[in-house]
């Protein structure tokens, strides 16, 4: 009997990729560069049907025709060593996924190899983490739709599963699919940073505890601000140090990692003209965090502001940050969903907005509440140009953006770095100018350096002998 499909790479994510397709009664061959890891995963799968395969020929000979493998390497060169030892055993027909973190580019190029020999290549956005590969994750395939229909029978088996469906939807052609993980990832840095700085005020401007703060981040997690981020940040707070005694959050040393996935968000967006500045905020607070002994060394050189004394309604403080909070997560929202609907109209993408957001619902790290209010606001409008018009949404920072205000302001005032929720506001104020001092910097550019500009009340460009 053949193997229905194949997984490589077996570390923690491909080992769980392969046991949740098992679990759904796939066959699944497996193989790893290295026989340990394939031993590992053996060793805790009897009964399974999980069949481990040591010689790469082996592997794709044991599989059914046309053949299916799922890759779960680290990107870059890796990839293209993998499927240069597959090519040579594969036929035309077979289809190749790379389920990893690979830049859209490479899965655009590695695509259009593949189509020269007759091998479907897909890019597959993944979703969710070590648990997610497990359970089910949201999955973001893009390529051809012929060859994504061959393996969705499986690929909507083991994605997460909702009321109205899985999670998993196909994307759009070549490298859409890593692209809107890729985007996915950029909005997951702005919500992380989102959230800590709303604790940060909590925690430093009104004194709250640890323990008082995770149970407000309990509390919005069972209104309009439920999702994963907040679940998971309310249960961080909760966690002991079994050394100290103390919340472990207080032992943690405050440096960020980071993997690439948000700073290529940011330069896409800054290379195609998309406003995508809250994302790009918090990757450059991942980088600030990372010159700890620098930041130490200036604390004790560079003074802030005096220490503000006043007392203030924690409540109603406490409001003001939820509104901060969930305004922040509209406008990051808002730039990583028009990075998708600009992105699919300069490549010819037609990108399925209302699917995406639905599929972001289970699974995935960035699942929220409101994700049903986006599929619902594109499935209304799909040429909407931003969220932020949208009826809900306008609405909602109408209403809101009086927190989002107060708590910039108070933070800065009290010397709190406040990246990304100033971000928010300063793109909230920006999008909403209809006049700007833009007039202004076309001016100057076109003193220095003859760029000519544009007039409001004639047609045509111009160009002013300034001197």
């Amino acid at each position: 009997m053949f193997n229905t499909i194949g997984v490589i790479g077996l570390g923690v994510m491909g080992s769980n990729i392969a046991l949740n397709m098992a679990s759904k009664g796939e066959q699944v061959a497996v193989y790893n560069y290295t026989r340990d890891l394939t031993d590992n995963l053996v060793g805790t799968t009897e009964g399974q049907l999980i069949h481990p395969y040591y010689k790469i020929q082996d592997f794709v000979h044991s599989l059914e025709t046309p053949r299916k493998i799922f890759l779960m390497v680290t990107a870059g060169k890796p990839i293209d060593s993998v499927i240069s030892a597959l090519v040579p055993f594969l036929e035309a027909g077979d289809v190749i996924m790379d389920g990893g973190n690979s830049h859209y580019e490479d899965t655009e190029r590695r695509y259009d190899e593949l189509k020269s020999k007759g091998i479907g290549y897909l890019g597959i956005g993944i979703s969710g983490g070590e648990v997610g590969a497990l359970k089910g994750p949201s999955i973001m395939p893009g390529g051809d739709k012929a060859v994504y229909e061959k393996v969705a029978p499986i690929l909507t088996k083991i994605a997460a599963q909702v009321d109205d469906g899985p999670c998993c939807v196909y994307i759009g052609p070549k490298g859409s699919g890593h692209f809107v993980k890729m985007v996915h990832n950029g909005i997951e840095y702005a919500d992380m940073q989102l959230i800590a700085e709303a604790y940060t005020f909590l925690r430093t401007r009104l004194g709250l505890s640890v323990n008082e703060i995770a149970v407000i981040f309990e509390t919005w997690n069972q209104g309009e601000l439920n999702s994963y981020l907040i679940q998971i940040t309310a249960e961080i707070l909760r966690k002991k140090d079994e050394i100290t005694g103390l919340p472990l959050i207080d032992v943690i040393l405050d440096k960020t990692g980071q993997k690439g996935t948000g700073k290529w968000t940011s330069i896409q967006a800054i290379d195609t003209g998309i406003p995508s500045s809250i994302i790009t905020e918090s990757l450059f607070a991942r980088y600030i965090s990372s010159l700890k002994e620098e930041r130490v060394y200036a604390d004790n050189i560079l003074s802030g502001p005096e220490i503000d004394q006043r007392s203030l309604d924690k409540d109603l403080w406490i409001e003001y940050v939820r509104q901060a909070l969930y305004m922040g997560k509209i406008c990051a929202y808002a730039q990583g969903f028009t990075q998708y609907k600009m992105t699919s109209e300069l490549y010819g993408w037609d990108l399925p907005l209302k699917d995406i957001a639905l599929i972001f619902r289970g699974g995935c790290i960035i699942r929220a509440e409101f994700l049903n209010v986006i599929s619902e606001t594109y499935q209304a409008q799909p040429n909407l140009a931003n969220l932020l018009i949208a009826p809900y949404f306008a609405e909602k920072v109408k209403e809101y953006q009086i927190g989002l205000r107060k708590v910039a302001c108070e933070g800065i005032n009290s010397g709190i770095s406040f990246p990304c929720l100033s971000a928010s506001l300063t793109y909230y104020d920006s999008y909403r100018t209809g006049i700007s001092n833009a007039n202004l910097l076309q001016a100057q550019r076109d003193y220095f350096g003859a760029h000519t500009y544009e007039r409001s009340d004639l047609t045509g460009f111009f160009h002013t002998n300034w001197q």
